[in-house]
């Protein structure tokens, strides 16, 4: 499947977990944000993440930004919430299980989306170059790390 169409069918999946949220609560918020607009934080795991729309602490929607630096490899975790990630940037390399298995892993290139289900343990490797990812979830998020160490 083309990169563009890959973009497209990653932007209406994201469009319509807003409108299936947004349906059931107070409205959407007017938000416009350009790209030099995100205020980037440094975070505990080695990535720099920047709040996008919502707050991903507090109950309802909310959208981040995350670059991971390249080599930098995220050990098993999961997440409370569900979350839609769309890869904007370099390849990020992911696989799913408790413990991190490069040969389990899937290139993700630049278009790809894919979910993280809730307490879905899941493992990431900026292997090759620094990766931008959009992340879109419903609150409250955080994280979770499983046998600390594991490699």
């Amino acid at each position: 499947m083309p990169v563009r169409i890959r973009v497209i069918v990653g932007a209406a999946l994201l469009a319509s977990l807003a409108a299936f949220v947004f349906a059931q609560s107070a409205g959407l918020p007017l938000v416009q944000v350009l790209p030099a607009d995100l205020k980037f934080t440094p975070m505990p795991n080695g990535t720099l993440q920047a709040p996008v729309v919502g707050d991903s602490t507090k109950p309802g929607l909310y959208a981040i930004r995350v670059r991971i630096p390249a080599g930098t490899r995220l050990l098993p975790h999961f997440h409370p919430d569900e979350r839609i990630v769309a890869v904007l940037g370099g390849t990020l390399y992911v696989g799913y299980g408790e413990q991190f298995d490069e040969q389990k892993m899937k290139a993700m290139p630049p278009g790809s989306v894919f979910t993280e289900p809730p307490k879905q343990p899941h493992y990431t490797w900026a292997k090759d170059a620094g990766v931008v990812l959009h992340i879109t979830g419903i609150g409250p998020s955080g994280t979770t790390q499983i046998g600390a160490g594991k490699q």
